[in-house]
This record gives structure tokens, sequence and C-alpha cells, in this order.
């Protein structure tokens, strides 16, 4: 086995051949497996880069030196400050079914900073399944005091809840100030030239223009989100990102209080502040436009009643007929409500029978009354109860007797066709349910079958 000359060995080989089977002289090898973890806290990789590679080399120093024999390199760009590292729980998972046990590691706060993960640690190298863990200037063993370890784990969890303290007082001062500590939206841009901690936001001279001109085309000539982003892409109008300004980041925009002077922080915590950033438009037309953009709700397939649903067949596929409803803006304000009923095309996908607008259809029903006779028609009993209700209702609230003649007045018929005008859905439907024929709808005609 070659011997350690001077310094390190050059490293034309990978740094674990090296560790494996280059031995230091007068340095016994340990005979356990170990982990070499590396971590940083931040995930995004332009930060704190040269972090991980800083670590690995330092370790493997330390390993090489101690001639210890490290199986793996374990990385991990994730926060500790919370239960849920994926390589963390996959490196005690595998410590726990024997591949290794020991890890190497910078210092103690890398493998943990929360109680959780600390207690993980600390419980495995009391119970032995972890025989060692070396950092960069220490050994921990089973057989060491318990509280030295709690201590140092403990510490890394307060810089952690220290830091949380801190940072939420800072984001606090910065809202107060009129700032908000967060990435200006689509019109603004941060000051370069200031310093960390100190920039503030400026007009985008760009795409400022641009965005009111966005609300005056929603709140005075009542644009469509998908027509501003054509337009935005007809005028070659991007993010800064340079990418495409999509139909929902255009009603995210119509949203955001940020551009009349005022902003919320954190989003959802109802806590609102006055902004110090130059506004690009004004409370009026912010309302105005929030007042053109009217959310209709969506439900759930199925979730929608509509009165005749599956009551009738299509007349050339056999499918059941439903039903869909449609919004339209008026010129002068309000929403008008239509109810189209369809062919499902459910037997076949290419059935072109047109659309019939449920005011025609209940007037078509309504005229298909008056060809159905009274004992045909099975909501003759429904009917019959109701004048016996009126009857006691003219006698014991008008106090006048009602006679059989007046009653026999009453057009049944009469009574059915208001049903279907004026009653609810299942009164409604209950007329049409007792009719024993089957009702279709073929080229915007109801037809009945005896």
């Amino acid at each position: 086995m070659p011997t350690r000359r001077s310094g390190l060995p050059e490293p034309l080989r990978h740094p674990l051949w090296y560790m494996q089977n280059i031995q230091p002289q007068g340095v016994p090898a340990v005979p356990y497996k170990y982990y070499l973890y590396a971590r940083k806290s931040s995930e995004a990789e332009d930060r704190q880069v040269a972090s991980i590679d800083a670590q690995v080399a330092e370790l493997q120093k330390v390993a090489w030196e101690n001639n210890l024999n490290v199986i793996e390199i374990l990385t991990e760009s994730q926060s500790a400050k919370a239960p849920g590292r994926p390589v963390f729980n996959q490196m005690l998972e595998r410590i726990k079914s024997g591949k290794a046990e020991g890890i190497i590691c910078w210092k103690l706060d890398r493998l943990a900073r929360n109680p959780i993960d600390g207690g993980q640690i600390s419980w495995m190298l009391q119970k032995n399944i972890i025989k060692q863990i070396q950092t960069f200037g220490r050994v921990y063993y089973p057989t060491d005091n318990v509280l030295m370890m709690q201590v140092e784990l403990g510490m890394a969890n307060q810089f952690i809840i220290d830091l949380s303290v801190n940072v939420k007082r800072g984001l606090r001062a910065k809202c107060e100030q009129g700032w908000r500590p967060c990435p200006p939206p689509f019109g603004y841009l941060h000051d370069t030239t200031a310093k960390k901690g100190h920039k503030i936001v400026l007009l985008d001279p760009i795409r400022a223009p641009i965005l009111k001109q966005i609300f005056e085309k929603v709140a005075y000539q009542g644009e469509s989100g998908r027509r501003i982003a054509r337009w935005l892409e007809e005028i070659d109008i991007k993010t800064r990102n340079g990418k495409k300004v999509y139909v929902s980041t255009i009603y995210k925009i119509l949203r955001e209080t940020f551009y009349y002077g005022e902003f919320e922080y954190p989003v959802g915590s109802g806590k609102r502040y006055k902004g110090a950033h130059d506004p690009i438009i004004d409370k009026y037309l912010f309302d105005k436009v929030q007042s053109s953009l009217v959310y209709i709700p969506k439900l759930r397939p199925g979730t929608k009643e509509f009165n005749f649903v599956k009551m009738f067949k299509c007349g050339v596929c056999k499918s059941s007929i439903t039903a869909t409803e449609k919004f339209k803006k008026l010129a002068r304000g309000g929403i008008n409500r239509y109810v189209y009923n369809h062919c499902t095309r459910f037997h076949d996908m290419y059935c072109k029978q047109p659309y019939l607008r449920e005011e025609n259809l209940i007037d078509q029903l309504a005229d298909l009354i008056d060809h159905v006779s009274i004992d045909k028609l099975g909501a003759k009993d429904k009917l019959q109860r109701e004048l016996a209700r009126q009857r006691y209702f003219t006698k014991e609230i008008l106090g006048k007797e009602a006679t059989d003649a007046e009653i026999d007045q009453v057009n049944i018929k009469g009574y059915a066709k208001y049903i279907l005008r004026e009653g609810n859905r299942e009164e409604k439907r209950e007329i049409l349910c007792n009719l024993k024929s089957e009702i279709s709808l073929k080229d915007g005609k109801i037809e009945i079958k005896s």
C-alpha cells in the first residue's frame, strides 16, 4: 500500500479512491464505514455556491488524515429548520440498515437545526447505531456525555428561532417604511444602484405606461384578459424575464392593489401598508376595473341542477338532453343568465341537433299541456290538492265560502302551465315525470309519443 510522501496526494483520481487506497503513515484504519454529508441552507443555485464544495474539500482532508473509509459523499441544498430533508433521511435509513456506521460533517448544525432531526441523531448515537460522528474539530462517540451534544444541537435550533424573529422584525420595519419586501410586480423595477437592504422600487419606463393602458382598456372598453394578452403579444411586451404575459398573469395584475399605492404583507394576513413607491393608477380606476371583473364560480360537472336535465331524449340519436348556462355582461351593467338545453351526444358524438333556450322549451311544454287529457296528466291529484288548499284559504282567511261552481271554473291545465313557468324545479319535474309518454327534442321542437 503506498504511503503519504509529502502533503496531500495529487488529485489524479477521484478523492474517494485516495481515501480508500492511500493511508497516512502512523494512522491506524478505523473499522467503520462513513457517509460524508455536506449541506447548505439555500435551495437557490446562485446562493452559497461555494459552500458545498468547500465543505466537501475540507472534510475529505479530515477523512484522509484520520484514515476514515468514506463510502459515499452526500450533498443537500435545503434548510434544516424543519424535518423532511430527503437526502438526510435516506442517509439515516441506510445507517439503520447497517450500510454504514459513521457520519462525517462540518459541524453538528449541518445535520440538524430542529429538535426532531437532532433527537434522531442523538438517539441513534446513544443506541450505538451511529458509532461515530466526525466533525472538522471534534469526534462524537456513543459513550460521550450526552449533555454536551444536546447543548450544541440546542444552540443550532435556537439560532433558527432567533433568525426567524430577527428576519420578521426586519420585514415589518421595511413594510412600515412603505417598501414591500419582495420582488416588484410587472411595471416596476428595483433600484440596482442602491445597497442591499436599501433598494427602492422605481417605475419601469417601458412597462409602466403599458400597465396603465391595460387598466384603462378593461375599465372603459370592456376588454377581456385574453384580448389584453393578445394585444401585449402584438406589441411585443414581455415580463422582466423575457417571458410571455399569460392570461392568468393579466388577472393577477388587475387585482394588484400595489399599483394604486397600497400593499398587503404577508399576503392573506389582512395587514395593509401605504406604499412609498410612485403609483401607476389611482384608486378610482382600480375600483372601476374590479366592478367589471365579475367572477362567476365554476362548479364541478354534475353539481349544477337544471330544471329538465334527463327528462327528454334526443329525437335523432336517442341520447339524453342536458343543459348549459351562459352569462352575458350588459353594456349598462348587470348580467343576463341564459340556459340552453341540448343533446349530450352520448350515442353519437357528431349529433348536430341545435340548442334550445329554456324559455322556448317551457313555451312548447305549455302548449303540449293543451293536447294532453286530464286523466293522462299524472299530476292531476297534486292539482286537486292545490285547489282544496285554495278552498280552505278562501273560507278561513277571506271569510268567503267557495262554491263548487267557482271551483269548477278553475282551469286545471292553466294551473299546470303556471307550474311550468313559475314553479320550482321539483314541481316542474313532477308534472313531466307523471306523463306516461316519452318526450323527445328534435330540430328545436318538442315531440311526444303516445
